[in-house]
This record gives structure tokens, C-alpha cells and sequence, in this order.
């Protein structure tokens, strides 16, 4: 309870802190972004984020369970290498590596216009999480629950679907929401390569040595991850099984 009640007074603080800078006639040699303008970005910063992150789980969930079947497990040690590898290179680094392979600027996916380069980057950054604790919440799984499972006449699919995913699925989406609160403040730098977003109200004011515009884009960039932080922790609350809330002393 006392959580949330933090999280409340972060969320109001960032929202008042961008409605008082809105509405200022005039911030140094600047004119603070308008409330349009400030939604535009919004909009197009969360739909980087969702699409990044509705990839990532695609590929990360999938391959993070794959490397725990039998016969796949030696493919674990250098898969989850590789994702530590990109997600150690700088955010920057890899937004600008993305620029001369998929080029600029926006592009029309499936009727909708968005930053293939920004994605990628956006991706490859928030891999690493969902994959590792895809991979550690099912390597994990009491070993003795597989074998009664199967002692039940269990088929491999049976068990996948009824014992080790509800199982696994609180601590791989701790991984999700780790993600994408990762992915919110990265995609930031997606500004750089004329991708929009929150980043280009934010780099607007560090270009023009005005920190009222920095911090017009960064509280709307805070809001948006702690918005979506506690909507994924209340989805992973959901998705607990009742059994392990009991466990662990959860309400």
C-alpha cells in the first residue's frame, strides 16, 4: 500500500510538473511544446515501446524456454551470452549502429509509420531480461513437480501447459516489466535518429541550454514508465498463481 501511494505521488508530481511547464508563455529563448505536440510524442514513444517489447517477447519467452529442453541445453550458455553482449554495448552505440544498416527516419509497416532502425535498437536492448528470466524460471522449476507430473501420465505438452508455465510465468513477467521500463528510458535516444518520441522534447532543451524543456520531456517519460511499471505489476499479481501468494505471504 505504501508503494503504491509513492508511485501516486511520482505519477501527480511529473504530470503537474509538465502541465506548469506547458502552460509558461515562455522558457528562457524558448516556447515551452504544446499539449499537442507533447501528446504526438507521447503516442509515438509508446508505440516504439510496444512494439519493441511485443517483439522482444516473441523472441526472448520462446527461445529463454527452448534452451531448458533436453537437447537444447547447451545452446543456453552461448544464447544468453549474446544477449548479455547487447545489452552490455551503450544504448547509443547501438541506436547509432542500426542508422547505416536500416537508415532513418520513418518507414510504412503494415499501414503504420515507425522507426525500423529505433525498433531494432529498442529490441536488441530489451532482450536480455525477458530472455534470462524466461530461462531461469523454468530451469528452475522443482525438478521433484516435473516428475510427479509425469508419474500422473502427464504428456510433455500437458506439463509445459499446466505445471511449468503458470509456474514461471510471475517470474518471466518480472522480466517484461524490467524491460520495458528499460526500453522507455532508452527510447529516448530514438530522437537522435529522427525517430520522435519524449527524446526530442528532451534533446530540444539540452541543445538549447533550457533545463525547464529537458525536464517538459523527462516527467512525461517518467510518467510513462512508472504508468506502465505498475500496470505490468499488477498483470504479474494476476497471472501468481494463488498458491505461491500464499507462500510467499502475498495478499
Amino acid at each position: 500500500m505504501r508503494r503504491q501511494v509513492i508511485l501516486i505521488i511520482l505519477l501527480t508530481t511529473c504530470i503537474v510538473v509538465t502541465i506548469c511547464i506547458t502552460n509558461m508563455g515562455k522558457v528562457g529563448v524558448m516556447t515551452p511544446f504544446t499539449y499537442g505536440e507533447i501528446w504526438m510524442e507521447t503516442r509515438r514513444h509508446l508505440q516504439m515501446v510496444l512494439i519493441a517489447e511485443f517483439a522482444v517477447i516473441l523472441i526472448g519467452v520462446p527461445l529463454g524456454i527452448l534452451v531448458t529442453r533436453q537437447g537444447f541445453r547447451k545452446l543456453a550458455t552461448p544464447i544468453v551470452g549474446v544477449a548479455n553482449a547487447g545489452q552490455s554495448i551503450p544504448s547509443m552505440a547501438i541506436v547509432a549502429i542500426m542508422v547505416p544498416i536500416l537508415g532513418m527516419g520513418f518507414k510504412k509497416v503494415l499501414f503504420i509509420e515507425l522507426s525500423v532502425s529505433a525498433i531494432v535498437a529498442l529490441s536488441i536492448w530489451g532482450l536480455m531480461p525477458i530472455l534470462r528470466n524466461s530461462y531461469a524460471a523454468i530451469n528452475n522449476i522443482n525438478p521433484a513437480i516435473v516428475e510427479a507430473a509425469r508419474g500422473m501420465g502427464m504428456t510433455r505438452g500437458q506439463i509445459a501447459r499446466k505445471i511449468e508455465l503458470p509456474l514461471a510465468l510471475p517470474v518471466i513477467m518480472t522480466g517484461v516489466r524490467v524491460s520495458t521500463v528499460v526500453v522507455v528510458g532508452t527510447a529516448t535516444l530514438a530522437a537522435l535518429i529522427a525517430a520522435g518520441g519524449l527524446g526530442r522534447i528532451i534533446l530540444a532543451g539540452v541543445f538549447s541550454g533550457v533545463p525547464l524543456i529537458t525536464l517538459q520531456g523527462a516527467a512525461p517519460t517518467a510518467a510513462l514508465a512508472i504508468t506502465l511499471g505498475f500496470v505490468l505489476e499488477r498483470i504479474e499479481s494476476w497471472m501468481t498463481p494463488r498458491g505461491l501468494k500464499v507462500k510467499a505471504g502475498i495478499s
